[in-house]
């Protein structure tokens, strides 16, 4: 499903972020990605997503190289990847339901797929009662259950988290990883980068430890150790 091979990423500032990375990822794996500040998460992340490219060796998903995408590819290959936020991400100004919905309006599904697929993702987050409310009128546990709804709600193969737990209280991000952890069930590819070491440890899924931009564990039911 999704494949590193001898990725590196040195921003211009000379800073390595990722130094020879080496890791394949199978569709349907639920992999904590761990490792301490700068360590290079949300590098990893960013460069699955495309939000960043490169600086040496190859991305491949579904077995296909991501590294020289044309514009309209890489609209392609973000709609089969669903991203979550530490910060929701949310538009203020639109309902829940608003919010949802325009992750297909851009990408320009049609009104009735809309229409019945925004209340099924919903519901499927708890958040059925709430779709008329702003994000401002939820709690910080429903908003990022509303981020959730919104980025699942085209069926992506992959979901990437990003510390999607970091602002929420212990027993608020234990009902988000039960929703990251049925939406994985269903077949999803989920890879959340995080520092909640109670989750990890009790979740038991692969673990993938960074420390200083190279992979130092990878292991398939990991804990932490050492990390911060």
């Amino acid at each position: 499903m999704i494949q590193f091979v001898n990725v590196s990423k040195i921003y211009n500032n000379k800073v390595v972020a990722l130094r020879d990375i080496n890791i394949k990822i199978e569709k349907g794996e639920f992999v904590f990605l761990i490792g301490s500040s700068g360590a290079g998460k949300s590098t990893f992340v960013r460069l699955i997503f495309k939000e960043e490219e490169p600086s040496r060796g190859q991305i491949l998903i579904a077995n296909r190289s991501i590294n020289r995408l044309k514009k309209k590819d890489v609209s392609i290959l973000r709609r089969n990847i669903g991203v979550v936020f530490q910060d929701y991400s949310l538009l203020n100004d639109r309902s829940v339901y608003d919010n949802v919905a325009f992750a297909l309006e851009v990408m320009e599904y049609p009104g009735k797929i809309i229409r019945q697929r925004v209340p099924e993702v919903l519901e499927m987050v708890g958040l059925a009662g709430k779709a008329d409310c702003l994000p401002t009128q939820l709690s910080g546990g429903e908003q990022q259950r509303a981020a959730i709804a919104r980025a699942i709600v085209n069926g992506p193969q992959i979901l990437l988290a990003d510390e999607p737990t970091g602002n929420l209280d212990p027993d608020t991000a234990w009902g988000i990883m039960e929703i990251l952890n049925d939406i994985n069930r269903r077949g999803t590819t989920v890879i959340m980068a995080t520092h909640a070491v109670d989750i990890v440890n009790k979740m038991r899924k692969r673990l993938i430890a960074l420390e200083r931009g190279e992979v130092v564990r990878d292991e398939e039911r990991g804990v932490y150790k050492d990390e911060v």
